[in-house]
């Protein structure tokens, strides 16, 4: 039942969206990481305690010197600034004995009272506790304090003791990712999953939460726990009914209640039977200390009798007898609600990192502890039989808080090093809203010279014609054959369009690399006869039904029917092709393969066009098609009155804009970065198809591998081992991306995927590959975004209106299959072209679909130029 409680505030603590706030805090303290065995740096570590304060030098791996200093009676109830001038003075003492008077090193600062912390070095104090209350302190930030106290240090880290004894129980071979403390008070901190933690403004990797749980039972819970004893040293404590929890475990109490304990079986005439028992009304006569000795099976009953005797208490062997027995009751409960506690911990670590069974070091400090035996064995018993799914090594501090506080502090230096080195490294790929504004711009500009008969020349944008002048009305009927060539796979399909639907029968072909980079006759000879077997397998062959052919390649269009490929892009490197129109290539096949009279291609068209129609036969707003896949290009419905490349200037005509190779004449130059260049300079196409190769899903697996790649070497990244595995190319796909950023992935996961690379990741490794996959999605989706927004706002422009309503058909499986691409992309374009309404449809089948819809349009009688379809 204490587990079960315990689990439910642990988990409203952390959501905050309770009816009724939790009695465990739950405070993020913002340390992100356990050592990892790389900090060098020397450093300072400072730990006020009960009765005395500490100071240690240490390093997160190294030897440490320390000093305890004495506390005077009066700081712990006197002024907040009399105690950070005591402990500032420590500190100054400490530098001069260690021969550094005038050293500046970072400091950590353990501070072992409820605080709400904001940043790791930045925390008010919530409450005092352990007999301190000095005065102008809580509500304040206390490194705030400590730093005005001294001029020398500067504060980096600020943390509870439990996390300090985290730190210190932590290695890079086994890290402890849960600390547990059982002295004078009790708390416990662990590694938590950020996205659980709603106080703290972070989604990804762990943070380390400090659970105040002294403070359960606060709000009731425990009541029927609660003996006569608790209640009573509860009254007789500075803080009645608060900390519940803590005057059930922590040493400070655990003396008073065997005290009432046996107070009261005195009156009941059960323990010293005619003794004078006056000295048992005396509070604080018996120490936790005292209670463990009782405890041991050798000497305890020694030390009971001892004890007794000096209160005067004459007692029996029975009596002696008895009050072992209650000492070991009171500490065994001790033990057994610190073993719930931390089950609870244990269960929810399990769960929320999705594990059916967990390995966990817990680092435990604190006199209880440390000094009995008998309760360590309690606590594993317990832990055992609450919380079987999770293998437990209970770990014992050995050099105290303040060293924790420096292995805090090296982390945060490290992590802060490794942040900046992120920074420089990745910061170029973060693009701002200005930055997006100016794409825009650029690419409006771009599009305006590809219109212009004069300067078409000067545009890195093609805006080719494609003389496809409306999109579909409803009224197209027959039988069409429609081919889709835009990647490593070929389809054939054969449609049919009727009154009720579009029945669509296609199948898949490979082309083999040879073949794409091979002649260009093999190519064509290969599309033939893909085309044959699929005629033959449908029992089509003979009959000459109108062809559309999707091309999904730059090229001018002369003609519905004829259309000249300017480039090959996409791995693609065919000889004899560029220059000539694929159309005629096609036909030439046919007639090597003796089926020209069966061939009718009526249509050439981009797989942009393909799209659109498609779309565009379900909306008659879809005036744009889009792809992001393997590659990217977009289509438009122009103004022929805008376009100069074309006699003409009534309605519409759809223009190709070949927008993958925006930035080929240096307008984008600013936002390629290193990786990119590096990406490029590997292609097939060097310094071409420059805007393709920042978004489309052939290269950024290329970019993030670059990226992992620098970070390795700059020790970021796998502890900078590289390797041999991530240096070879193409090895990480686009897929690669959408698995890692992938919703309700756990990190854990995410760490077997990198493995399964021959990547020797840890977890804090998988955190920074998730957020490097992260920047560079994310950047594409930008990117795309902002040449959208460039589009619909030269179409509104062009027709002159003041908001514009349009539909735009997306195909494509980087838009598709991305966990974050498509709704990155609809939000930035939102931001960006506020005077656009613009709705996105999913191409469901393709764009060989939209290249029999162009047939089918066609065949009508050719394109009615008097009336658009808008």
């Amino acid at each position: 039942d204490v587990k079960g409680y315990v689990l439910e505030a642990l988990e409203r603590g952390m959501s905050q969206q309770g009816q009724a706030p939790s009695p465990m805090k739950m405070l993020p303290t913002f340390i992100r990481s356990t050592p990892d065995g790389t900090g060098e740096t020397a450093l300072l570590g400072a730990s006020p305690g009960r009765e005395r304060s500490a100071v240690v030098l240490g390093a997160e791996q190294g030897s440490l010197m320390h000093h305890i200093f004495e506390i005077p009676v009066n700081i712990p109830q006197g002024p907040g600034e009399a105690l950070f001038d005591f402990i500032a003075q420590c500190l100054k003492t400490f530098l001069g004995e260690i021969g550094s008077p005038e050293t500046r090193l970072p400091l950590g600062f353990v501070f072992p009272f409820s605080c709400r912390q904001m940043a790791l070095d930045k925390a008010e104090l919530i409450s005092w506790s352990k007999g301190f209350q000095c005065s102008n302190v809580e509500g304040k930030d206390v490194v705030q304090l400590l730093q005005a106290a001294i001029s020398r240090q500067e504060v980096v880290a600020l943390m509870n003791n439990t996390v300090g004894a985290m730190m210190t129980c932590s290695t890079p071979q086994k890290p402890c990712e849960i600390a547990l403390v059982v002295g004078s008070g009790t708390n416990c901190c662990f590694m938590a999953e950020s996205r659980l933690l709603e106080l703290a403004d972070v989604t990804s990797g762990r943070m380390c939460v400090n659970s105040e749980w002294g403070c359960l039972g606060d709000d009731g819970a425990l009541d029927n726990v609660l003996t006569p004893y608790d209640h009573r040293v509860d009254q007789e404590s500075s803080n009645p009914g608060e900390r519940r929890f803590e005057k059930l475990v922590g040493s400070v109490y655990l003396g008073e209640i065997v005290r009432h304990a046996i107070i009261t079986l005195a009156s009941e005439q059960a323990l010293f039977v005619g003794k004078n028992t006056s000295a048992l009304a005396n509070r604080g006569m018996l120490t936790a200390q005292q209670v463990l000795g009782i405890m041991d099976n050798e000497n305890g009953m020694a030390k009971a009798q001892d004890l007794l005797e000096s209160l005067g208490l004459q007692p029996s062997e029975q009596d002696c007898c008895r009050v072992q027995q209650l000492c070991r009751a009171v500490v065994s409960r001790a033990a057994a609600l610190s073993a719930t506690g931390l089950a609870a911990v244990l269960s929810h670590m399990c769960y929320s990192r999705q594990q059916e069974q967990l390995m966990v070091n817990v680092g435990v400090d604190g006199g209880l502890y440390l000094t009995s035996t008998r309760f360590g064995e309690i606590m594993r018993s317990v832990v055992g039989l609450l919380a079987p799914e999770c293998t437990v090594n209970l770990v014992p501090t050995t050099d105290g808080n303040g060293l924790g506080a420096a292995i805090v502090t090296a982390v945060a230096l490290r992590l802060a090093a490794q942040q900046k080195k992120m920074q420089q490294l990745l910061g170029p790929l973060q693009l701002s809203h200005t930055d997006l504004q100016r794409v825009q711009a650029l690419m409006m500009q771009e599009m305006e010279r590809g219109l212009d008969k004069e300067r078409n020349a000067e545009s890195s944008l093609r805006m080719l014609p494609t003389y496809v002048c409306h999109t579909p009305d409803g009224t197209e009927r027959g039988e069409f054959l429609a081919l889709d060539l835009g990647g490593t796979n070929f389809r054939v399909l054969a449609v049919n369009v009727s009154q009720e639907n579009i029945d669509m029968s296609s199948k898949i072909y490979a082309i083999p690399t040879a073949i794409m980079q091979g002649t260009g006759e093999a190519l064509f000879d290969h599309i033939m006869d893909c085309i044959i077997d699929f005629q033959h397998e449908k029992q089509m062959r003979g009959q000459a039904l109108p062809l559309g052919f999707t091309f999904s390649f730059p090229c001018q269009q002369l003609g519905l029917d004829k259309a000249v490929l300017l480039n090959w892009t996409k791995g693609f490197n065919a000889s004899d092709c560029e220059g000539r129109d694929v159309v005629q290539l096609l036909r030439d096949a046919a007639q090597r393969k003796r089926v020209g009279k069966a061939l009718k291609v009526v249509a050439v068209v981009n797989d942009t066009v393909g799209t659109m129609m498609a779309c565009g036969y379900h909306d008659p707003k879809c005036e744009i098609g889009l792809i992001v896949g393997t590659g990217t290009n977009t289509c438009y419905m122009e103004e022929m009155a805008k376009v100069g490349t074309v006699e003409g200037d009534q309605g519409r005509m759809c223009i190709n804009m070949e927008w993958g190779a925006f930035g080929d004449n240096g307008c984008i130059d600013s936002y390629f970065t290193n990786f990119d260049r590096q990406v490029d300079e590997k292609t097939i196409n060097v310094g071409k198809q420059r805007f393709e190769k920042l978004i489309s899903g052939m290269y950024l697996g290329e970019i993030v591998r670059h990226i992992l790649l620098a970070l390795v070497e700059e020790e970021v990244l796998l502890r900078g081992k590289s390797s041999q595995k991530l240096k070879n190319r193409n090895l990480l796909q686009t897929k690669f991306l959408s698995t890692i950023e992938a919703p309700g992935l756990s990190l854990l996961q995410v760490q077997a995927i990198l493995r399964d690379l021959d990547l020797d990741a840890n977890y804090e490794d998988s955190v920074l590959v998730r957020e490097v996959c992260q920047i560079v999605s994310r950047r594409a989706a930008h990117l795309c975004a902002a040449g959208m927004a460039a589009v619909v706002e030269k179409m509104r422009e062009s027709r002159g209106l003041e908001q514009f309503t349009v539909t735009v058909g997306v195909d494509g499986t980087l838009y598709k299959m991305h966990p974050y691409f498509s709704q990155n992309l609809h939000k930035m374009l939102k931001d960006l072209a506020p005077r656009c309404n613009v709705t996105f449809m999913q191409s469901e089948d393709g764009s060989g679909k939209g290249a029999a819809l162009v047939a089918a349009v066609s065949s009508l009688g050719g394109w009615r130029r008097e009336g658009s379809a808008s």
